[in-house]
């Protein structure tokens, strides 16, 4: 019987709700999506979850005498769900979503979502998903003294041939390395900028791999805001809980969600805007904290954290951004990070880079196959690296001077098949100014 694609009922997406949790419900779900997603087809090209979707309806009309996605098994959504990397861009284009204001109430990427959470609890988190949930707890553990051992062990191929065959962990995918100075430390004895406060405060999301692998982006981060006159704390915070996700692991997503609103609220409360450098981090805590917690805490914090380029944007808007640049950047490829689009807004850092003297920016509006954890499996690391080719394609086709982007792992993608060194936008912007500081 062919499955009617309006839901008798709003699609369960609160992990307090008792349908969120419940088998038959969440099947019905991805049986109603798919097949509307069949049927559609726009977004066959986004990621290998589409076309092996496609694949799967197909194969049972062919050979089973099915309309759809009725026949569909539980190894078919395991496998369609496992190729997701939860770019989100499927949502953003598709015409079917509560955005959109369609009654069909679509939501390709959380019903997957759900699915694997429902798996997870079902059959545990996987030893994979347990080794790449925790960058933050890892990174408190070896950033530091520990840290130069720690990268030369991790750069030994025998070690990353170890590490994929127990934990799955592709001994191909350049892993970041860990700092000799975590963020905290290097700001507990940084001097501020004298203009820092004269503008207002900011309180810094760092974001796990700006706290303990790339703290330059962070620091850049600092630079730049105390020299548009704010004043920046780092507020108590743990990872944002996207690896935990990632994994389906929901119990460990929301504690530390509770944890970091807990932190963040108090800074609001201060008057303090909350911004984040990473985009993968200020999705979770604008798009899915409200979800996970469902309090208005959450709601609060959501409402008041900005991406740093989206906040440096508005001060460009505003009128209220330091334009006394020392230098320009010569031409500019600016990588598109999906979670960016995700949040519908755009590229902020490609158009603060725009006013630089001397400068052009090209926008790659290209995946990188990363996205959280996803690229960094074993199993997928091929399909990555085939999906990122375009964005690898677009780079060198830019033929540019500096390569940016504000995603840090899109970076390890195009650096290790572009062969470039590649910025984050802040650091560019620090750059420009001529305030950036060498930094590890």
């Amino acid at each position: 019987m062919k499955i009617p694609p309006l839901p008798t009922r709003a699609p369960a997406r609160d992990p307090r709700d008792w349908r969120y949790w419940d088998a038959p419900d969440l099947e019905s779900e991805l049986r109603r999506t798919f097949e509307v997603c069949h049927g559609c087809r726009m977004c066959v090209s986004y990621c290998g979850s589409f076309p092996d979707l496609f694949r799967r309806v197909d194969r049972d009309i062919e050979t089973r005498g099915a309309e759809g996605a009725e026949l569909l098994s539980a190894e078919d959504f395991d496998a369609v769900t496992d190729l997701c990397w939860q770019c989100k861009l499927c949502y953003i284009d598709c015409p079917y979503t509560p955005d959109q204001g369609h009654a069909w109430a679509l939501d390709f990427p959380r019903v997957l979502s759900r699915q694997k959470a429902n798996r997870a609890r079902r059959d545990g988190v996987t030893l994979q998903d347990m080794a790449l949930g925790e960058p933050g707890r890892l990174g408190q553990l070896v950033a530091g003294p520990l840290a130069g051992v720690t990268n030369l062990v991790n750069a030994n191929r025998l070690v990353r041939k170890a590490n994929e065959k127990v934990l799955g962990i592709s001994a191909e995918f350049p892993i970041p390395t860990f700092a000799s100075q975590p963020f905290a430390t290097w700001l507990a004895r940084h001097t501020p900028a004298k203009t820092a406060g004269q503008a207002g405060a900011i309180a810094l999301f760092a974001t796990c791999l700006g706290d303990y692998n790339f703290p330059r982006i962070a620091q850049a981060a600092v630079q730049v805001l105390e020299h548009n006159g704010f004043a920046v704390t780092r507020p108590e915070q743990q990872c944002c809980g996207i690896p935990n996700l990632d994994g389906g692991d929901v119990e460990a997503a929301t504690a530390k969600a509770r944890f970091n609103v807990a932190s963040l609220l108090r800074e609001i409360e201060a008057g303090k805007t909350v911004v984040c450098p990473g985009p993968s981090c200020s999705y979770t805590i604008r798009k899915d904290y409200p979800d996970l917690l469902g309090t208005a805490e959450a709601r609060t914090v959501a409402a008041n954290t900005l991406d740093l380029m989206e906040f440096l944007d508005r001060l460009r808007r505003e009128k209220r951004l330091d334009t006394t640049f020392a230098s320009g950047l010569g031409k500019v490829a600016y990588h598109a990070a999906c979670h960016l689009r995700a949040q519908k807004i755009g590229t902020p850092g490609a158009r603060v880079l725009g006013l630089l003297p001397d400068t052009e920016v090209e926008i790659v509006e290209k995946c990188s196959a990363v996205d959280g954890t996803w690229g960094m499996k074993a199993e997928h690391y091929d399909m990555g690296r085939r999906y990122a080719d375009k964005l690898a394609r677009g780079i060198e086709r830019a033929e540019a001077t500096t390569v940016v982007t504000d995603c840090p792992l899109s970076a390890r993608r195009i650096e290790k098949e572009n062969s470039v060194a590649v910025l984050h936008p802040a650091e560019a912007l620090a750059r420009a100014y001529g305030i950036a500081q060498g930094t590890p």
